[in-house]
């Protein structure tokens, strides 16, 4: 009985995701409803004693991250090199190969800081107007930008600065370069398997007549056709990108040498002497580079742009700073009903069962990516897995002699495996962007999603058979 109350209170926050329902309002209400009919007069105090501390710690380390994050993607939407970058990198590869050219430019975007959120924005008029040209189905266009932003560009490939890889390096004590070998062949490998899948869909298309637009289907959310405005130098426009991505390396390096383990300071007090508040370094230098290295793009962008960009800030910071807002708030209430379903008895039975897995690494991939899938978001069910299970897979680690970067990139690429399933934050964004349903576009989604999952497990084995890291 234990056990099919948390079940419950995993597939109600699945449902009410699926069906558009705030989960900043129903993580709570799931958690709490699970503790009600495990022990009731517990609600009050799990609330207040656990749900609430476990979602400010998240807000309190990663929003940040999330506001920069926005802000910098919006200044780079605004100052229109976006568009130079987008217009630059299709000119290189070639429009007779839209969806490459759709996948690199997603893959630069994603790599070097920018929402995943605003490149659907950003990069969806230029797909359409290339797969347009080229009169391939409109459909793929969601699971090519899909393949480009949501997967090796995310969180396998090392040193990305997006959400998914920060996580990890609070629990584990590492940095987002961890295990760039694993990362780097476990990105070739989705790039490669997702290039080749899209090309298959796109010749099968080809060979049954079909063009852009699917008989039977309006075409809905057109954008107007490209017109080729005077754009930035790409090479200026790029630049904002590439500081983000070496000021990021160099923070990293550089802040556990200039700050030591521990850094202790003395607040300012009224009346009495204040205690000495210690901050421990090595759990947060990893946060301290990505976040220095995105205000070092913002301030470049405006550098540069910063007339442009002034015109229209007021109201673009706030739409910036509203996503973030709701991103981590998202996210740290999903952090927040993890921490509850882990102190409640029948969440052992779901560890026990995990448990099982003998081999730790295959252990931290199933379990990460199946409580991803669960809540539809990578961090949250990243969080939730970490939150619950770390200490666990430190010890396992400690054990079999594996380094724990190897179990940085495992859990950071198996958050994003299952997590794109329908009830998915940013699949229910990309398909209302496109203008297209789940029931048109979404096959194409969960094939990227399954190649993303079974990456994970060829970057386990390479591991085991090679010892690389």
């Amino acid at each position: 009985m234990n056990f099919l109350i948390v079940l419950a209170s995993l597939c109600f926050l699945m449902f009410v995701a699926y069906r558009g329902y705030s989960v900043i309002l129903f993580a709570p209400v799931a958690a709490l409803g699970a503790v009600l009919l495990t022990d009731p007069g517990m609600v009050a105090p799990m609330f207040t004693g656990l749900f609430m501390p476990k979602m400010v710690v998240f807000v309190q380390n990663y929003f940040p991250v999330f506001l920069l994050g926005a802000l910098f993607g919006k200044v780079i939407e605004l100052s229109g090199f976006s568009k130079a970058i987008v217009a630059a990198v299709i000119d290189f590869v070639g429009r007779e190969r839209a969806i490459l050219s759709i996948v690199v430019v997603c893959a630069l975007l994603t790599y070097f800081g920018v929402s995943l959120f605003v490149v659907v924005f950003a990069v969806y008029p230029f797909a359409a107007e290339l797969f347009r040209q080229s009169d391939i189905p409109k459909r793929l266009i969601p699971g090519t930008i899909a393949l480009g932003s949501f997967t090796f560009t995310m969180d396998s490939l090392p040193g990305t600065p997006q959400i998914q890889n920060i996580i990890p390096t609070t629990f584990f004590k590492t940095d987002i370069y961890a295990a760039p070998i694993l990362g780097t062949i476990g990105a070739i490998f989705i790039l490669v398997v997702g290039l080749s899948y899209l090309e298959w869909r796109r010749r099968v298309a080809a060979q049954a007549g079909e063009g852009y637009a699917m008989k039977g289907v309006e075409l809905v959310n057109e954008p107007a056709a490209f017109e080729h405005e005077k754009l930035a130098n790409p090479l200026l426009a790029i630049s904002p990108l590439i500081m983000v991505g070496v000021m990021n390396y160099v923070f990293t390096k550089m802040i556990p040498l200039f700050y030591g383990d521990k850094v202790e300071f003395v607040p300012a007090a009224v009346g009495k002497a204040a205690a000495p508040i210690a901050q421990s370094v090595k759990g947060v230098a990893a946060l301290w580079a990505v976040e220095g290295a995105l205000l070092v793009g913002i301030l470049i962008v405006f550098l540069f742009a910063g007339r442009t960009v002034m015109e229209k800030f007021s109201e673009g910071s706030k739409s910036a700073i509203a996503g973030a807002l709701l991103a981590s708030m998202n996210t740290a209430s999903e952090y927040g009903f993890g921490s509850i379903i882990a102190a409640l008895p029948g969440f052992i039975v779901v560890a026990n069962g995990l448990a099982a897995i003998p081999n730790p690494l295959v252990n931290e991939a199933i379990t990460v990516t199946s409580l991803a899938g669960i809540t539809g978001s990578a961090s949250g069910g990243m969080g939730i897995a970490l939150a619950a299970m770390a200490d666990t897979f430190i010890q396992s680690a400690q054990a079999a002699g594996i380094p724990l970067e190897v179990f940085h990139r495992v859990a950071s690429m198996a958050s994003g495996g299952m997590d794109t399933l329908p009830h998915n934050g940013a699949v229910i964004t990309l398909l209302m962007v496109t203008g297209l349903t789940h029931r048109v576009s979404y096959k194409d989604i969960f094939a990227i999603t399954c190649i993303k999952t079974l990456a994970v497990f060829v970057v386990i084995a390479v591991y085991y058979m090679t010892g690389l890291v």
